[in-house]
């Protein structure tokens, strides 16, 4: 109704719709834009626009295609909002650590990234720490990391001559610059405005950082993070729902930023503070600073922000394309799977089981879960859907498998044996070979071939 208000309310059907109620249902649920109404008033415009701004602001760091989005989000719950920005993860790196030590990091920043259903999961985020209080120092450390990395930048230094000298280095790569404080926000907003950077605003109440965030708009900013600098995990839970709170239900204007917090301000041992990013990840933590990455605690944080941040009103599925599993080669097996992504994942792990090299085709045959899938719910599901074949041989195609292997077999999901002749029939040349019916007997199907 908002939106309607905002209409000329002629129903002229210039728009293609019979009413302007009817525009404006499908404008609210973001099936239109509004430059659709060839009658709508300025004054409507910019009205709409303060309508469809998020109660958390979307923030950027960094620059190009892998600048790190935090905030726009619209709820605080999945399923009446999907959320839109992943937490970021950012590595701790301190200026007076050693360049043996800051090369180790930046080694394990770039190895550290993980293939899942066709996604690469990754952090993002490295951030700078000045401990050493020596601006040179400082950007020096921040030069070598900007020359050998890829990183979105974080610069932590409560000195504006330490963060100047760190924005002379990197400013171009629009880094995030903490932090502002009651004490120095004039300053710090200055240096931003000047290198057209976000900030980071840090007061320890809530009342403090809604103020301080106040006066920075004034001053100009308008991409700000909130740093509520807990001490506790309870602190930090409690800060971060209270935030959301204030931002989603109570519209409190002032708190509607993306959130950031340090794990290592609240605990000295790596798992426990891994622990922590886990909650924090759940419960609405824009940006997570981590004090090193390792693979048994980055990785896990990683799955679970993917799942976090998709959508529950929609399937999780892979990207359609020929996976190679191991090494293969002309005489490799060669199975069709479905883009489900249980599917998918639970192929590649009985494939990778088996230690057989493969080539997995995930394709999007069908809109029923259980056609071509080799998941334990769809192999033991007793209902079928229809099996389109006409995308079938033109992925074949697409993907040259006529000339990447030389025996042309084609292994499908054993609950599917009874649409073998349509893939036959859509796969001229190929000899189509029933699978096992469950998943665990995949290993000794495909070793038992002589694979």
């Amino acid at each position: 109704m908002d939106v309607f208000k905002l209409l000329p309310k002629t129903n002229c059907r210039e728009c293609g719709y019979v009413t302007c109620l009817a525009f404006a249902m499908d404008m609210a649920a973001g099936k239109i834009e509004l430059s659709a109404c060839p009658y709508a008033s300025e004054e409507a415009r910019k009205k709409l626009a303060e309508l469809e701004q998020p109660p958390v602001r979307l923030v950027v760091i960094g620059a190009g295609d892998k600048a790190s989005r935090l905030g726009g989000e619209k709820g605080a719950f999945r399923h009446e909002h999907k959320f839109e920005s992943p937490t970021g993860l950012a590595m701790l790196v301190a200026d007076t650590l050693d360049d043996v030590e800051v090369d180790s990091r930046l080694s394990r920043f770039h190895g550290l990234q993980y293939e899942r259903i066709g996604l690469v999961l990754r952090a993002g985020l490295i951030a700078l720490k000045c401990e050493s209080r020596d601006p040179r120092r400082y950007a020096g450390v921040v030069e070598r990391v900007k020359n050998h990395s890829d990183a979105n930048i974080i610069l932590i230094g409560e000195d504006p001559d330490v963060l100047s000298a760190g924005l002379e280095v990197c400013g171009d790569r629009k880094p995030l610059v903490h932090a502002a404080t009651p004490e120095n926000a004039e300053e710090v907003a200055g240096l931003a405005k000047q290198h057209q950077c976000p900030v980071a605003a840090r007061a320890p109440e809530l009342g403090q950082l809604a103020e301080l965030t106040g006066r920075l708009e004034k001053l100009g900013i308008h991409d700000i993070v909130l740093d509520a600098a807990p001490t506790s995990m309870r602190q930090a839970f409690e800060q971060q729902t209270t935030i959301r709170d204030a931002a989603v239900s109570e519209k409190v204007r002032p708190l509607g930023f993306p959130t950031m917090v340090f794990g290592s301000d609240l605990t000295d041992d790596p798992i426990e503070e891994s622990l922590f990013a886990s909650v924090l990840l759940a419960k609405y933590a824009g940006l997570i600073v981590l004090s090193d990455f390792q693979p048994e605690t980055l990785f896990p944080l990683l799955l679970q922000r993917m799942g976090i941040f998709t959508d529950p009103q929609k399937e999780l599925m892979a990207p359609e394309g020929v996976y190679e599993i191991g090494e293969p080669d002309q005489d490799s097996p060669v199975l069709l799977t479905s883009t489900w992504s249980l599917s998918f994942l639970k192929l590649s792990s009985a494939i990778e089981q088996a230690g057989v090299p493969a080539l997995m085709c995930a394709v999007c045959l069908d809109e029923e879960v259980d056609i071509m899938c080799w998941c334990d719910y769809c192999l033991c599901s007793s209902q079928r859907g229809d099996f389109k074949t006409g995308s079938l041989a033109g992925f074949f195609e697409k993907h040259g498998l006529k000339d990447r292997v030389k025996h042309n077999k084609l292994i499908i999901p054993g609950n599917n044996a009874e649409f073998q002749s349509q893939v036959e029939g859509a796969l001229p040349g190929w000899e189509i070979v029933v699978g096992p019916g469950h998943e665990n007997m995949i290993p000794a199907f495909l070793r038992n071939r002589g694979h």
